[in-house]
């Protein structure tokens, strides 16, 4: 059962114990609301919520408008999309970010901390940039990771526009959700990790094993690293 409820809890951290029971019966448990709290408690876990004036809008955030509406993605590093999600562990929580290439499902970097900050944000972007080349447009969604100034400085001086999500409508920024939900089921929800180390190792595999040996039907069945790199080389001779 507590596996059940960390699946649920790491899908949206914000559900306390009427979410996750209710969500849990829906499954088919058949379980009360004192057995999942109990059950919470004890795994030191309850629902995210917004503390006092976080709620606010920060006068430094720096906005802008969602780009890629009628944007038809058509090579490697034209269109980059990033996130953070949550993962649940016995010690609390962990940081997950991850670029991934819109155009070929490739994961180009990815980062894992501690904390929610915008630095692993920032030095996952710099990896990427580093390795790729800047893209044409990334799109993020409106967090304080992304919308701070050192953020956008660091976006907007590699060459690139910024795109960011609507507010409220995640499925602007589908691509990376799908990744999420992928290492989540295929990955993170069918093993228990020992401590940090273990669990970076376990998503350095998991990227790998997606990247090289995963074939995607929306890419006629061949993995993100064939086509981010055939297509990537076509580009280069047409340029």
């Amino acid at each position: 059962m507590k596996e059940k409820i960390k699946e649920k809890y790491t899908l949206d951290p914000s559900s306390g114990s009427r979410r996750i029971t209710a969500a849990l019966n829906r499954d088919g448990a058949n379980v009360q609301r004192g057995l999942i709290r109990r059950l919470m408690k004890s795994m030191s876990l309850k629902g995210l919520c917004p503390k006092k004036r976080l709620s606010i809008p920060d006068e430094s955030a720096h906005k802008f408008p969602y780009l890629l509406r009628d944007i038809e993605v058509i090579r490697p590093n034209q269109v980059w999309s990033t996130d953070i999600t949550y993962i649940i562990t016995e010690r609390g929580h962990m940081y997950l970010t991850a670029i991934i290439d819109v155009y070929s499902r490739k994961i180009l970097t990815w980062e894992l901390s501690n904390s929610l900050s915008k630095e692993f944000c920032i030095t996952c972007f710099n990896k990427a940039v580093l390795k790729y080349g800047a893209p044409e447009i990334l799109n993020t969604d409106q967090g304080s990771q992304y919308t701070n100034a050192k953020f956008v400085e660091t976006v907007l001086n590699s060459g690139s526009k910024l795109s960011m999500d609507g507010k409220g409508r995640c499925l602007d920024n589908i691509w990376i959700e799908r990744f999420w939900r992928t290492i989540k089921y295929d990955f993170l929800f069918l093993y228990e990790f020992k401590g940090s180390l273990n669990l970076y190792k376990g998503i350095r595999w998991f990227i790998c094993y997606y990247n090289d040996e995963r074939c995607h039907s929306s890419l006629g069945h061949k993995t993100p690293n064939e086509v981010y790199e055939t297509s990537s080389l076509t580009f280069k001779k047409i340029a």
